[in-house]
This record gives C-alpha cells, sequence and structure tokens, in this order.
C-alpha cells in the first residue's frame, strides 16, 4: 500500500477536517493523514515511522515552520518517502499534545509548539523536538537532514531505534504519574501562606510578573498569591499581584484599542507580544481582575474587564452563543501586522493635536518599538501627567482618538480566527463572566454566560458523555478532564450569578459523571483522557496547571463548591483524596499547581457557602454587599421566597428562611451555620474575615 502525495496543486486528506488548525496545512504537498486508525493502519502496514506533528491554530512558529517545511516541495518529498505524517490540533486532542511533549522534555528540552515527535507503527516516541529549521541554523538541525538521518536509522539501525523508543516509553510512564508516589498529608491554612510567600520571591520587583522573558500572565498562580495574603501572608503578596495586574494592563500583552490580553511578551516588561489572543487567557484574567476590584475597587480593574468582555463578545462569540478558541497572531502573513502603528497611519486617522497626543501618550519612538519601525501599543505618560499639563478634557480628547484608530484599524485585514467551540475553555469564560456580572453589576455579562452555557449543554452534553469541540453544526471528539472540570466549575459559578438551578444540576450531573470516566483509586488521581482510551501509548494523568488550569484541578474547584451549594458531602470524597494526595507537590511547587491551590484553599474552609432567604428586592442589599467583598472560598445560594424548592436543595434549604420578616443570609462551614445575618454590613465584614490558622 504505497503512500501516494497529493497531487500538483490539489489539497490533503486535511482539507475535509474542521479544525482550522489542520485545514491551513491542506495545500502542503504533504501526504498528511489527522490522527485516527487510517494512519495507524497504514504505518503498521507499510512499516514506516510515524512523524508526528502538533500545533494550534494561532501558533506563530507553526506558521514558520509550515511555510518553509511543509509547503517545500523537497522536504515534503522527504516526508512522504520515509513516513507516515499525521497532522494533530492540540486543542482537539491536549492527551496526546500531554503525552508526547514528555518526549522533549525527557530529552532535557522546553517543549512547546509546533511539537515534532518521530513514533514507531505502535505508537513509542523514539526522537522529537519542537521547531526544526529547513536547514542547520542556531544551534538546531535542519528539518531536511533530520529526516535523512531518522529514515536511515530506521532502514539500518532498527535495534537501536526500537531500544530508544523502550526509554522512551518507560521515562513517559514515569513523567504521566509523576508526584503520585508521595505520602497523603494534611493541608492547612499556613501551607497557603507558605506557598503564596515562595511564589512571591519569583515576581520581579520592577515589571511584576514571574521571572524574565518570555513572561507570561499566569492568572491562577496571581490568584493563588492573593489567597495566601487573604490567609495572612502580608501586603508585599497583594503589592505583588497589583504590580503585575497593573504593568500588564499599561503594556503592549494588552490590546490597548480592542481590549483582550495576547498570549505572553517576548521581553521582561510586558511591551512586545505575541500577538496571539487565547479565550483561555482571557477568561482567567476576566475572572482575577474582577477579584481585584473586590480586594481594591480601581477604575482601571473596571476598564480592563469592560474592554476585555466587550472584546470577547465582538470576536470570539458565536452567533449561538458559545465562545471562540483563540485568534491569530498573523494577519496578511506578518505577526502583529493588525495590532501595530506607525506615526505616519497615526497622522492619517487623528488631527495633528489629537496625534502628538497619541504619541505622547502611547510612547512613539523615533525608531519603533516593533519590526519596520512600527509601534506596540503601551501606556507609557499616564493621563493623570497628561491632564495636568493639558486640561481636563484630555481625558476625553483620549477617549475620542482610541475610537477612531479602533475604527480604522478594523478596516485592516484580521487576524484568523479558531472558530471552534471547546466545552472545557467555554468553562473558563462563563466562570470569568458570572464573577464579572456579580462584581461589577452587570447582568448582560450574567447573560453572556448563560448563553453560551446553553449552547454548550444543548450541543455538546447528553447527560452521560460531553463532547470536546463544536464545529460546523457537529459536536466532535469525547471530552477529556479537562472539559468536564471546566464546564462543571463554570456552571457552579454560573448558578451563583443567576440562582438558576439548572446549572447546579448540570455541574452536578458533570462531576459524578468525571468520577466514573477519570477517577484512578490506585493511583488517587485523574486519567486525562477517559478510561480505557486505546491510542495513548501511556495513560496520562491530569496533574499539573499549565497556561490553563488542569481539568483535576478545576473539576476539585467544582466538587468543593457543589458541596457548599448541595449540602452533599459525598462531593467532597475525591476532592479531600486528591488534595490529600497532592499536597506535597502542591506545596514544594505550587508555581506548577496553581488553580489547584486555588480549590485547595477553598477545601480548607469547609464547603464554605452562603444561603440567601427572602424575596429578590430583599435580598438583593445583602447579595450586592456580598458580592463586593473578595471572599472566594465561599459559594452563594439563593433560597427565594415562594418559589419551589428544587430537589438538589431541598435539604439545605431547610430551616433556611427569613428571620423576623427580614431577608437573612446563613454562613456556613463544615456543614455547620452560623446565626442568620441580616445587616448587609455586618455580612460583608464576616466574610472579609478569613480563617488565617
Amino acid at each position: 500500500m504505497a503512500s501516494h502525495p497529493p497531487s500538483s496543486g490539489g489539497s490533503n486528506r486535511l482539507a475535509q477536517e474542521p479544525s482550522p488548525y489542520l485545514r491551513q496545512h491542506a495545500d502542503n504537498p504533504v501526504d498528511w493523514f489527522p490522527w485516527g486508525e487510517e494512519a495507524l493502519a497504514r504505518a503498521r502496514a507499510e512499516d514506516k515511522p510515524i512523524l508526528l506533528s502538533v500545533g494550534y491554530s494561532a501558533c506563530h512558529w507553526c506558521h514558520v515552520m509550515a511555510h518553509e517545511s511543509f509547503e517545500s516541495p523537497e522536504i515534503a518529498r522527504w516526508m512522504n518517502e520515509g513516513f507516515v505524517n499525521i497532522k494533530v490540533d492540540r486543542e482537539e486532542r491536549p492527551d496526546l499534545d500531554q503525552l508526547y511533549q514528555g518526549v522533549v522534555q525527557l530529552m532535557g528540552q522546553g517543549g512547546g509548539w509546533p511539537l515534532t515527535v518521530f513514533l514507531t507503527p505502535d505508537l513509542r516516541p523514539f526522537f522529537g523536538g519542537t521547531y526544526f529549521p529547513p536547514v542547520d541554523s542556531h544551534g538546531r538541525p535542519g528539518f531536511a537532514r533530520l529526516l535523512g538521518a531518522l529514515r536511515d536509522a530506521w532502514a539500518n539501525k532498527r535495534e537501536e531505534v526500537l531500544r530508544q523508543a523502550a526509554q522512551f516509553e518507560e521515562g513517559l510512564g514515569v513523567l504521566a504519574a509523576y508526584g503520585l508516589d508521595a505520602a497523603p498529608g494534611t493541608l492547612v491554612p499556613a501551607d497557603v501562606v507558605a506557598m503564596g510567600q515562595r511564589m512571591a520571591r519569583q515576581v520581579d520587583p520592577v515589571n511584576g510578573g514571574f521571572g524574565g522573558a518570555p513572561k507570561f500572565p499566569n492568572p491562577m498562580n496571581l490568584s493563588l498569591l492573593l489567597r495566601a495574603w487573604r490567609r495572612g501572608g502580608g501586603a508585599p503578596l497583594k503589592d505583588a499581584v497589583f504590580l503585575t495586574l497593573e504593568r500588564m494592563a499599561l503594556g503592549g500583552i494588552y490590546d490597548q484599542l480592542g481590549g483582550g490580553f495576547h498570549r505572553y511578551s517576548v521581553d521582561e516588561r510586558w511591551l512586545v507580544p505575541h500577538f496571539e489572543k487565547m479565550l483561555y487567557d482571557n477568561a482567567q484574567l476576566v475572572h482575577l481582575y474582577s477579584e481585584a476590584q473586590q480586594v481594591e475597587p480601581r477604575p482601571l480593574w473596571r476598564k480592563v474587564v469592560e474592554e476585555s468582555v466587550e472584546y470577547v463578545r465582538r470576536e470570539m462569540t458565536d452567533a449561538g452563543g458559545g465562545f471562540y478558541a483563540a485568534q491569530d497572531a498573523d494577519s496578511e502573513g506578518e505577526e502583529g501586522k493588525f495590532f501595530v502603528w506607525t506615526p505616519e497611519e497615526v497622522d492619517r486617522v487623528l488631527s495633528p493635536e489629537r496625534a502628538a497626543l497619541v504619541k505622547r501618550h502611547f510612547h512613539f519612538a523615533p525608531r519603533g518599538n516593533f519590526e519596520h519601525g512600527a509601534t506596540v501599543l503601551e501606556v507609557v505618560t499616564p493621563v493623570e501627567t497628561l491632564a495636568k499639563e493639558r486640561g481636563e478634557s484630555v481625558e476625553r480628547e483620549l477617549v475620542e482618538a482610541r475610537r477612531a484608530l479602533f475604527e480604522a484599524r478594523e478596516l485592516r485585514v484580521k487576524p484568523g480566527r479558531d472558530d471552534k467551540i471547546l466545552a472545557g475553555w467555554n468553562g473558563l469564560m462563563i466562570r470569568g463572566l458570572a464573577l464579572a456580572a456579580r462584581v461589577f453589576d452587570r447582568p448582560d455579562w450574567a447573560r453572556m454566560a448563560v448563553t453560551a452555557a446553553d449552547f454548550v449543554l444543548a450541543k455538546l452534553w447528553n447527560g452521560q458523555r460531553l463532547a470536546r469541540s463544536y464545529q460546523e453544526g457537529q459536536a466532535r471528539i469525547d471530552g477529556f478532564l479537562e472539559d468536564y472540570g471546566d464546564l462543571a466549575s463554570g456552571l457552579t459559578a454560573l448558578y451563583q450569578a443567576t440562582f438558576d438551578v439548572k446549572y447546579l444540576e448540570a455541574a452536578d450531573a458533570l462531576a459524578r459523571r468525571a468520577a466514573e470516566l477519570f477517577w484512578d483509586e490506585e493511583k488517587g488521581a485523574y486519567l486525562t483522557a477517559p478510561r480505557g482510551q486505546k491510542d495513548l501509548v501511556v495513560a496520562t494523568y491530569g496533574l499539573f496547571d499549565n497556561a490553563f488550569p488542569s481539568g483535576a484541578s478545576t473539576l476539585t474547584e467544582a466538587q468543593v463548591a457543589l458541596a457548599a451549594l448541595t449540602g452533599d458531602k459525598r462531593h467532597l470524597d475525591l476532592a479531600e483524596k486528591y488534595v490529600s494526595r497532592m499536597r506535597e507537590g502542591l506545596v514544594s511547587n505550587a508555581m506548577g499547581y496553581g488553580h489547584l491551590g486555588l480549590a485547595a484553599d477553598a477545601l480548607l474552609d469547609g464547603a464554605a457557602g452562603v444561603t440567601f432567604a427572602g424575596t429578590k428586592d430583599a435580598v438583593a442589599p445583602l447579595l450586592r454587599d456580598a458580592n463586593a467583598v473578595y471572599a472566594p472560598t465561599y459559594a452563594f445560594g439563593w433560597n427565594a421566597t415562594g418559589a419551589p424548592v428544587p430537589a438538589l436543595l431541598k435539604d439545605l434549604f431547610e430551616a433556611r428562611e427569613p428571620v423576623g420578616g427580614k431577608a437573612a443570609a446563613y454562613v456556613c462551614q463544615r456543614f455547620a451555620c452560623e446565626r442568620p445575618r441580616t445587616d448587609a454590613r455586618g455580612l460583608a465584614e464576616r466574610l472579609s474575615a478569613p480563617d488565617v490558622g
């Protein structure tokens, strides 16, 4: 069965795939297969190694390698003759990506995308890397030379290749379960403080953020610093978070005209980003800036959340209400072209006076701060300084100038968009919107979250199985741990913004089903893929929190909230077992378990919750003041006077009623409640005083 390359000028198999990333490679001369039985059977039948290439649609270096190598007829010939070539969208198959990223980690490399791994026909890896240039350069072997060497090794040094594959298989097994051999332990509040204080030592004292270049937002780790501050860790922890949030909001990593955050900055001061925008980053950052508003209200926090939500509504929302996955870094073949400005472009849009003001505000240096003399917009001269120099009208002038620049930018060729709707990432955005709606009193944001939740529940969840991806009218791929965990967490948050019990019921069902599909009792941990997944050479576990949280972390967060909101202690069984299992790794390496730290911190407060009782109007003052307080370990429920009590909440709401004709709030921890409170200020003071044991 020979492997036939695409005909000249034609498309390969990837043209039929729904993934925008795979379709980006449809016109390559490479004989690409999507991951599946056809490709794996071909490798076995022809006794050829597999060249596995993993990336995603908004990945800049994936585009570079595609242009340099996959579009080259000569390199494509080497690939087609010697290998079965498989292209994988890491956003569709995070389990495969996680597994084979381990290869480059075992080789002492950092991992990343594009991921390039060579496998035996039975899926065991024997060599890997990330980006390879077409010819030797910058200390990296040329892709063409590498293909020749590996093809020769497969033909003439098979035993050596298989020996290497056996070693990698063993190493991947160890890596997949790393940390699960630690003895269980009991987390205490002092551990959270110690975790935060160790993390704070890695914060850049000048620019904020962790470490140097490149610099990633790391929202879950910043959120964990706030938790440690709340537990009594000291003002420097909060100050480190606020410094970071301020520098990011004023830097080039934030889209100063259109709102929303780019993925990371290539420098240490948040100036020049990799320009792709990911749903999961903006979801987590909307949540984090909303928490910052609860800790200490600032106009900047409000501005960032308002603009970021508007960006998601404008650019990342499907007509049916679901949220798209990503927006590309490149347009017209150039990274960042859509987002950057030259002085001449500003002059064409604005009057000379406003152009001068904008150039001062965003600091247009003579040679720019980006390629070809262009400028990435960052706020260098604050509005307050300009107002002192030029009068109070400056703020209005800048608002109008930014609007004019934005409208002019809208006429440019926009970056590509990955329009698949991922269950898990939608869960993260629902979670962020739900909190933001509460903190900023924006019911329209809650409606955005509701529409997305309704879409995902209707299209991707049948009550037993959650699909991962929805595209072109079709739900595809069984959901992974992160899909169940993220969506369950998002729906528990949405219940607290709407008090519509159907979201709590769906979260309850998702959490229970996730335990059935993913919990490994022997390891005391969660599998990444549903038990019995047949195309993984070793089982993988959802342990670490990276750019987005592990499904184990968000599921644990959801379980703690569900226990508080339903009174069902069974939700805590696996949460307590899992946090106990992970305690040693969490305390020693909090940077790798940031979101699990958030879930564990909530668990410390014993499934804490507040049940409001009374009519909507009577409860409103209590709820308004409670939503303004930074009390992240408390879950809010509402027993509405005169409304039928759902079966899921019957036991919890029993005896939680208004007091003396007044709306009441019942603060409960460890399934025991304090006396009801009817005073909004007193309730807010109680919620702002955590256990610092």
